[in-house]
This record gives structure tokens, C-alpha cells and sequence, in this order.
């Protein structure tokens, strides 16, 4: 489950924790927000040190298709048919400057890129309405879309009665990006901790970040893990995980270089890969889909073997040379949530929300955040940061919300219930296998991986979800907030901040 982008990527060296020491901030995360912030501060002034638990890019930022795009599916028409239209246009301009952003950044940095066209496109009667809608709300934000015509329409790759497209995107490779902002960040003073795990923030009587090497002191804490893993503002409950997956094969015939996403579902993402905007090697197709929130599939494993099926039918590919997955984060008023994090005493800040489109928001939220950092005054920052900080919840926003809640708490139920019917001892799980059974009134997970047989506490530590198994990456999923782990308990993602107690 290793991503195409990290097949080649060069290992970025981080440098010793020195316990007790004191920067203007802290940021938990190297992934596309917690970098671009750092660099930000850092080129501000600042003495700014990262944690990350993992390398650069360790989750989805690293993993995710590359697409640089203002054209996202169908979030405009799903923001537009519940909020203002200057709320739509807001998100439009934050991601604009996003992707002004990365583009510059990358050109600076010499990281290639292409330019894209994007297509939202339909096969069917719901999807051409979708991308009517879609169309409409774009062009009252101010995006120069346009309807795609019936020429292009049959040049595309998959069947195509109707599409929205943006010309003038990009694609890049994200790790290339995210190692090259890395460097700048060290070059520029800052200091990089990897593969060093957050155990706790506090915020009395100073901000501090533990860490498994040692405390560090701050003035200001950035929480860019993804789903913030300090529990203020019930974030975790404002916002729903979701897991999709992706496939790279060889390309053995001519396929569009378009970035291509559905409105049908199930929702199909399709990008062609050169050696300018992938790893130097022969051309490759990317197929993504499989999306599922995470924790509630019967199998992610035939999940992902019906994407590639439906990839064999479909295009002139050859073998697969990988296969992945990633993890975000959707508000329930599908707007990402950036700033100060409530009864933080304005000494935390924390981005979530992105809806799978990372490589334009992250860098917005960088944006705002190093901008608050700073001390910048209102007048001095673009309307968006503004519009978007305040921006109102309506009452679809709650029936959202209450729906997903309402959902938390009937696989809560589920999960107990369905643990409690077997007991342990149970068979020994075949390779790559794992189950859920009871011991002493209490859910027990158990699995078989690389030939060793694990058992783990299989209640999440968070909020006390039951796991789930996951077939297709070997890890334990919770069904609630979406927090993650290894087979051996150790946690991976998500609002947990400890792992499994290990039981064998």
C-alpha cells in the first residue's frame, strides 16, 4: 500500500528533539498544511520547530492524486444549494489563493507541474443534472468554466454525456512538492522533528507540546494532523472521515490528459502521469475511487478490486505498479474549519475539513493562519478569510450534522452488540485477516499479519467506538470519529491521541 509518489522519493532528514525547548511555534504535522504554515512563519521571522510522528507526507498528503484544481466535483453546487452565494464565492477565492499559492511555490522551488484541464463530467441523467449545477454555481463564483462540447465530449476517456471544464489546472506530484517545501523550511531556520509522536497538548499554564522525545514550550500550537487530536470544540463530532483508495497501472495506449471526476456515483477519479508531474519512468494511469467513510465497508479489499475492474474494462492498461489509500476530513457544512480552536485561550490554531481537496485548501488555511500568527489586522487580509471565519450555520448544516451524529450512534450500538455474540477463544484469523470477539464483557480484536497472530483491546480509546477490521490495508478502524490502527495497536490517525492496550 505504498503510493506512487513515494516509489522514488528521497528521505528528507529531520533533526533531534531537544527536550524543553521554546520556539514562537509549534506545528503537529508535516504534511501539505503544516509545511506551508511553517514556511510561512518561518520566512515571517519566526522560530517555528514541526512534529510529525511519521515522515513527510506520512498520510494524505502524500497519498492523494495530484490534481491542483478549482474544479471539485460537485462542492460548489453542494455548497450553493444550502449557503449564500458569497459564502460559495469566499471558498472559491480561499482555494484560488491556495493554489496561487502551491503553483508559485512549486515554480520557486523548481517542482514540476503540468497544466491540466478538469473535467467534472456524467454518464447519466442524474449526473447531467448534477453538472448543469455544478456549472452554475461555478460561474456565479467566478470561475471561467465552460460547458464541454460534443467533440470533446467523445475524445474523453470514459463515457461522457455531459461535462463542466476548467482549463489551466495543474498536476503535480505531491511528494516531490512536500520534500521540496520540506528543505526550504530547514533551509530558512526552522527545525524538523520526524518520526516523533504527539502524546498531548496543553494549553495552562503555557502552550506545550508532549512529545515521546521530550516537551516542547510554545507561544502558538498548529494542529495540521488531519482531524485535530486536542479535544476542544467536539471538532471530531462536527466533522465525518472518509477513506478512499487509488490505482496505478502502466499505460499501454493514448489516454486524455485531463484531470477527470465524476458526478454519477460511484465516483471515479481518472489522471494520466508523465515523468513531468510523476516520478521519471514510463507514463502511468491513476484511478481513483472506492470512497467509504471509514470503518462502515463489509470489505475495503473488494471495494478496491471493483475499481480495478472497472479500470481493466475501461482504459489500455497494463500491470498495476500501485495500490493506496488516504483519509480526509468533510465538515458538516461542507465548509473546511480554520483558525482558533474554541477554549484554546487563542494559543492553538487547527485546519480540518478539506473534502479531499488538500492541495488548494491546505495552502488557504496555511494562508489564514500564518496571517492570524503574524497579528495581521482584519483590513489587511483578503474578505475570504473573513467571510469564512464567520460564516453562519444553517439549518440544513444541522440536519447534516444530526443525520451523521445520528448515524455514530446506531454503529456505536451496532458495533457493541455485534461484539458481544462471540466469545474468545476464536480460530486463529487466516493471513490478513482480523475479528472482533469478547473477553471479560469487553470487544477484543484479533488478527493474523505476516504470520503473526495479535490480539488488542478492539475498543477505540477516543470516544469507546468498536473497531472494525480493515481487509484491504490490515488496521483497525473506528466507525465513529475515524481514528486508526496498526494491528499491533499502535495508533496511525484520527482523533485518538494513544494506541491499543495490547492483550497478546
Amino acid at each position: 500500500m505504498t503510493p506512487l509518489w513515494k516509489t522514488d522519493s528521497p528521505a528528507v532528514a529531520g533533526m533531534p528533539l531537544e527536550a524543553g525547548r521554546r520556539h514562537d511555534v509549534v506545528i503537529v504535522g508535516a504534511g501539505l498544511t503544516g509545511l506551508a504554515t511553517a514556511l510561512e512563519l518561518v520566512r515571517a521571522g519566526m522560530d517555528v520547530a514541526i512534529v510529525e510522528r511519521g515522515g513527510i507526507g506520512e498520510l494524505a498528503s502524500g497519498s492523494n492524486t495530484g490534481k491542483i484544481s478549482l474544479l471539485q466535483g460537485t462542492t460548489l453546487s453542494s455548497l450553493r444549494r444550502h449557503h449564500p452565494a458569497s459564502l460559495v464565492q469566499a471558498y472559491v477565492e480561499a482555494n484560488r489563493d491556495g493554489f496561487e499559492w502551491v503553483t508559485s511555490a512549486a515554480d520557486e522551488l523548481g517542482v514540476a507541474t503540468t497544466e491540466r484541464t478538469a473535467y467534472t463530467h456524467a454518464a447519466g441523467a442524474d449526473g447531467v443534472a448534477a453538472v448543469t449545477e455544478e456549472y452554475r454555481a461555478a460561474r456565479e463564483a467566478g470561475l471561467d468554466v465552460r460547458l464541454a462540447d460534443a467533440d470533446e465530449l467523445a475524445a474523453g476517456p470514459v463515457r461522457m454525456t455531459s461535462a463542466v471544464a476548467l482549463d489551466r489546472q495543474r498536476a503535480i506530484d505531491p511528494m516531490s512538492l512536500l520534500t521540496a517545501l520540506a528543505g526550504a523550511f530547514v533551509a530558512a531556520g526552522g527545525r524538523l522533528h520526524l518520526h516523533t509522536a504527539v502524546s498531548r497538548v496543553r494549553v495552562l499554564p503555557r502552550a506545550r507540546v508532549d512529545t515521546d522525545a521530550g516537551p516542547l514550550f510554545a507561544d502558538r500550537v498548529v494542529l495540521a494532523t488531519g482531524t485535530p487530536i486536542l479535544d476542544r470544540g467536539l471538532s471530531f463530532a462536527k466533522v465525518s472521515g472518509m477513506r478512499s483508495a487509488c490505482v496505478s497501472f502502466d499505460l499501454e495506449g493514448a489516454v486524455p490528459g485531463g484531470m477527470y471526476l465524476s458526478a454519477d456515483s460511484p465516483t471515479r477519479s481518472v489522471r494520466t502521469v508523465s515523468a513531468a508531474d510523476g516520478p521519471a519512468g514510463r507514463p502511468q494511469l491513476i484511478v481513483g475511487g472506492a470512497g467509504h467513510p471509514v470503518g462502515r465497508a463489509d470489505s475495503e479489499r473488494a471495494m478496491l478490486d471493483e475499481l480495478v475492474a472497472w479500470a481493466r474494462e475501461t482504459f489500455p492498461i497494463g500491470a498495476e505498479t500501485h495500490r493506496w489509500s488516504a483519509q480526509d476530513y468533510t465538515s458538516h457544512n461542507l465548509v473546511p474549519f480554520i483558525g482558533a480552536m474554541p477554549r484554546s485561550l487563542g494559543r492553538v490554531r487547527f485546519a480540518t475539513g478539506y473534502a479531499k481537496w488538500g492541495l488548494t485548501n491546505a495552502p488557504a488555511a496555511a494562508l489564514r493562519i500564518a496571517s492570524e500568527l503574524r497579528g495581521e489586522k482584519s483590513r489587511e487580509k483578503p474578505t475570504w478569510m473573513t467571510v469564512i471565519g464567520t460564516r453562519l450555520t444553517v439549518p440544513a448544516d444541522l440536519a447534516r450534522g444530526a443525520v451523521e451524529n445520528a448515524k455514530v450512534g446506531a454503529v456505536a450500538a451496532r458495533g457493541w452488540a455485534d461484539a458481544l455474540t462471540r466469545s474468545t477463544p476464536v480460530p486463529r484469523p487466516a493471513e490478513g485477516a482480523g475479528t472482533v470477539a469478547r473477553s471479560h464483557g469487553l470487544p477484543v480484536g484479533v488478527s493474523t499479519v505476516g504470520g503473526e497472530t495479535r490480539a488488542v483491546s478492539a475498543v477505540c480509546p477516543h470516544l469507546g467506538g468498536v473497531l472494525e477490521w480493515n481487509d484491504l490495508e490490515c488496521t483497525w478502524d473506528c466507525p465513529l470519529h475515524a481514528s486508526r490502527f496498526a494491528p499491533d495497536g499502535a495508533r496511525l490517525e484520527g482523533p485518538a491521541s494513544t494506541g491499543l492496550r495490547r492483550l497478546g
